[in-house]
Order: C-alpha cells, then sequence, then structure tokens
C-alpha cells in the first residue's frame, strides 16, 4: 500500500470510526430497554397484585410470558433479520415495542396482561439478534469488536441489574403502569437515530425463510418451559406430560429439519465444535443464576425486610456496577489470562453470590447483599461477554443473525428458567407453611398463593393474627430462597467445571477457522 493510499484508509477509517461507536450507541439503548423490562416487573409485582388480583400461576406467567415467547422466537427472528436486513428488522421492532407498552401500562385484568407480555415478547425478539449482528458487521477488528460485544454484554447483564432500581424510582412517584412506559422516549430515539446511523446488513444469498421451523422452535419453546413451570407448582400431572413431550417432539423435530434444509434457521453443525457448545451451555447458566438472585432478591427485599421499592432497588445496583465493570474489560481477560479461565471463574463467582444467599434472613444487613450481588454482577458480565464473543466469532459473517440468535436464546431462555426453576423450589417450600390457628380458609389460600398474597391478606386480619400469619410466611418465603439459591449455586459450580473441559484451547481474536 502506498503512503497516499494509507492516508486517505485512515481518514476514511476515522470517519467511519465516529459513526461506528455512535451506531453502538444506538444498540446499547434497545438492548438495555429489553434487559430491563424482564426485570422491572419484579418490583411492581406487589402493586401489580393488588390492582389485577392474578392468581399465583398467572402471577408467574405474567413474569415470565415476556422471556418464554423471547427464547421461543429469537432464532427465527435472528434468520429472518439475516434475511429482510437487520436494521429493518430493528427498527420495525422498536416501533413495535413502544406500542404494545402502552397496552401494556394500561392492561385491566390479568389475561390481558399475559397477551400484553407475549406481544411485548415477540417486539423484544426482533431487538436482541438485530443489535449483535449489526456489531458483527460494523466491527471488523476483532480486539474492537471484543470491546464492543463487552459494551453490549455490559448493558445486557446490567439491564437486568438496573431493571429494579428504575422501576423502584418509578413506584416511588407513579403508578406500576409507568415501568411500561417509558420504553416510549427511548424507542423514539431509537428509531430517529437508528434511521441515520446504523447501516443494512443482510445475507446476501439468504434462501426462503422456514415458517415451519418457525412454528416447530416457537411451540417447543413455549412447550417446555409450560411444563416446568406448572409441574414446579403442582407436581406432576398428565397435561404437564403432555406438554412437555410435545415440546421435546418440536424440538427434536426442528434440529433434524435444520439439518436436512438447504438454508436452515440455525446451522446445528455449529453445535460439533466443543467451544462453541461450551459457550452457550455457560451464557444459558451465567443468566439462570443472576436472573434468578435478583428476581427473588427484590421479593426478599420489599416483603421479607420490607424496605421501599428504591431501598430495594439501590442494593441490587452493586450487581449492575459490577457487570459493567467485568463487562468492559472481559475481551483483555480473555486474552490475557484465557478463555476458560474468564467464562470458568465468572461461573464461580455467580456460584459464590448464591451460596450466600443461603445465610439470609430478616436481618442480614444490606452491605452483605451488596456484596454478594457485586461479585455476582462482576461473574456474570465476564462470564456473559466473553460466550457471546466465542459464539459470534464461531461463524462466517453472513450468519452473524443466527449465532447472535443462539446466543440471545440461551440468555431469554436462561432468564425464563431462572425464574421458573428457582421459582419452583421457593413455591414448593412456601405453600406448605403453617396457618395460625382461627385464620378462615379463603385467606389462608390467598396467603399460601404468594408472599404478596399473604401481606395483603395479613392487612385485613386482626393485628396479632396478621403479624403471625406474616411472619410464618416470610420465614417460609425466606426458606424457600435459601434452598432455591443452594441449588443454584450447586448448578453453577458444576458448570464452571463443566465450562473449563469445554472451552480448553480456546482463543479470542484469530476466530474459528470455517470448515
Amino acid at each position: 500500500m502506498t503512503s497516499t493510499e494509507q492516508q486517505s484508509a485512515e481518514a476514511d477509517s476515522a470517519g467511519l470510526q465516529r459513526g461506528r461507536w455512535l451506531a453502538l450507541g444506538v444498540l446499547v439503548l434497545a438492548v438495555l430497554l429489553v434487559a430491563v423490562d424482564a426485570t422491572v416487573l419484579g418490583l411492581a409485582t406487589p402493586f401489580l397484585s393488588e390492582d389485577l388480583k392474578p392468581s399465583g400461576t398467572q402471577l408467574l406467567w405474567i413474569g415470565d410470558v415476556y422471556s418464554f415467547v423471547i427464547a421461543g422466537l429469537l432464532v427465527s427472528m435472528g434468520s429472518l433479520g439475516d434475511r429482510i436486513g437487520r436494521k429493518k428488522l430493528l427498527l420495525v421492532g422498536a416501533v413495535a415495542f413502544g406500542g404494545v407498552s402502552v397496552l401494556n401500562a394500561y392492561a385491566t385484568s390479568p389475561e390481558m396482561m399475559i397477551v400484553a407480555r407475549a406481544l411485548l415478547g415477540v417486539a423484544g425478539a426482533t431487538l436482541m439478534p438485530s443489535t449483535l449482528a449489526l456489531i458483527r458487521n460494523i466491527f471488523h477488528d476483532p480486539k474492537e469488536r471484543s470491546v464492543a460485544i463487552g459494551i453490549w454484554g455490559a448493558a445486557a447483564s446490567a439491564g437486568a441489574a438496573v431493571g429494579p432500581l428504575v422501576g423502584g424510582m418509578l413506584l416511588e412517584n407513579f403508578w406500576w403502569g409507568s415501568v411500561f412506559l417509558i420504553n416510549l422516549p427511548v424507542m423514539a430515539i431509537l428509531v430517529v437515530v437508528g434511521i441515520k446511523l446504523l447501516p443494512e446488513s443482510r445475507d446476501p444469498a439468504p434462501g426462503p425463510w422456514d415458517l415451519l421451523s418457525v412454528l416447530l422452535s416457537l411451540i417447543g419453546m413455549v412447550a417446555v418451559v409450560y411444563a416446568v413451570k406448572e409441574a414446579a407448582v403442582h407436581g406432576f400431572r398428565w397435561d404437564i406430560a403432555v406438554a412437555a413431550v410435545l415440546g421435546v417432539s418440536c424440538l427434536i423435530w426442528f434440529a433434524r429439519r435444520q439439518l436436512t434444509l438447504a438454508s436452515p434457521l440455525l446451522d446445528m453443525r455449529l453445535f460439533h465444535h466443543r467451544g462453541f457448545s461450551g459457550a452457550v451451555l455457560a451464557d444459558l447458566l451465567t443468566i439462570l443464576g443472576l436472573s434468578g438472585l435478583v428476581f427473588f432478591l427484590s421479593q426478599f427485599l420489599q416483603l421479607v425486610q420490607m424496605r421501599s421499592p428504591l431501598g430495594a432497588g439501590l442494593i441490587e445496583l452493586p450487581a449492575a456496577v459490577g457487570a459493567v465493570a467485568t463487562g468492559l474489560c472481559a475481551g483483555v481477560i480473555a486474552r490475557r489470562a484465557s478463555v476458560r479461565l474468564a467464562v470458568s471463574g465468572g461461573l464461580a463467582a455467580i456460584g459464590l453470590a448464591l451460596a450466600t444467599c443461603t445465610l439470609l434472613d430478616a436481618s442480614t444487613p444490606a452491605l452483605m447483599m451488596c456484596l454478594a450481588l457485586f461479585v455476582g454482577g462482576a461473574g456474570a458480565g465476564l462470564a456473559f461477554t466473553v460466550t457471546a464473543d466465542v459464539i459470534l466469532t464461531a461463524v462466517p459473517k453472513e450468519q452473524a443473525g443466527a449465532a447472535s440468535a443462539v446466543s440471545e436464546t440461551a440468555y431469554e431462555l436462561g432468564a425464563a428458567l431462572g425464574i421458573a426453576l428457582l421459582g419452583s423450589v421457593v413455591t414448593g417450600i412456601y405453600r406448605g407453611f403453617t396457618v395460625p390457628d382461627g385464620v378462615d380458609a379463603g385467606t389462608a389460600s390467598a396467603a399460601r398463593d404468594s408472599l404478596g398474597g399473604a401481606v395483603e391478606a395479613s392487612k385485613d386480619l386482626p393485628q396479632e393474627q396478621g403479624s403471625a400469619l406474616l411472619s410464618a410466611a416470610q420465614d417460609a418465603f425466606t426458606s424457600g430462597f435459601e434452598t432455591a439459591a443452594g441449588v443454584a449455586a450447586a448448578v453453577l459450580f458444576a458448570t464452571a467445571i463443566t465450562a473449563w473441559f469445554l472451552l480448553r484451547g480456546q482463543k479470542l481474536e484469530d476466530g474459528i477457522a470455517h470448515h
């Protein structure tokens, strides 16, 4: 290259540089919002229960259906973005996300709320894979891309942890619907700035979008997760078994169909690569640990320690600080030390934070919880960012949407299963608590339905009886949470060891050779 060519190339790259980082800012905004929306409801739950009076199962659905639908549609939306253009899909999704947020804010019944949350999931599914795929296509230099993915990963992990704080600030001043209306201004900025700054990118030779595969992945995901949730609350019943069989069959059919299609939604051959599979597994369990921790700790802080929503949100803030700190330097850590050390270390840190939660009680000081959450957040930021980088560099650029959809599916499935599986343990133990004498059957059943229900029920009873009921309920919830945290900690320690072996020899910068 002559010196003149070099100078003009440098000038071009300087112009692109600024645009690239601004474009990244827009993408991070989208991710932050989808992630915040997954946990912001945790703090609004007591208020929403009071207004809409959902049953225990409906409440879990309101909390989870958003993540389930996103998990079921991500791979399909990722490959749709590869076909019609990722920028186009991102902008259409942003408009839909803003519109459906209004429907959520003004829901008048539990059923309407569940449908509105599901539609929000459909819109959210168009946003997540587009953002990571666009990063893959905007940043060509591996080290720069690691930094960009670090910022993206920090936003995704921090969003989940900032959700409670944003929710807390809004709930102190407004009604619970405000936690959805905050999406509107952010989406407006995203659309206006995105139209100008984001480059369009798509797979040059995409092939057709297979609708049968889209349906199979959606039905399979939702049915499997539904079965897990219901079995947790009600034990095994024949309808739950049917859902589980249906879900697993659809997913197996989906996987087999992908191997026969000329242009599959998801290239199953990627999973033959040990590093890719290890990264996906670590990804899933990182978020499972973090989302379960944040979701149940929100309830523990508000309903057992009786803190205000804002107070609870502030205690959970260190998780976001930890996630951002390690997310930003994850690329450097993984290159200096090793990918497997970064991922296994991150998973072990979340395990440690969960293990700390087995010691909680009503008098646990805020400092101990802040420290545990900081360690958990830092572990999540590290593991999640490095695994996203591994997953994204494992595929050719044209398939970036489908690959990032795998990373995102792991994220959303982790978030949904974190709440569903840990929630099942918590609910299972909580339901068995002994109601004080003299409490009528209706009140007892409302109290056993959820801790929020017990808080409401205790207000209608004579003072002594009310406080006896509440303290029995709070003890039961705490012991359920401790057990769930112990189980989750064991799973995360086991995953840290598994990831250590699966990610042996995995490197970041050079990418994986494509066969």
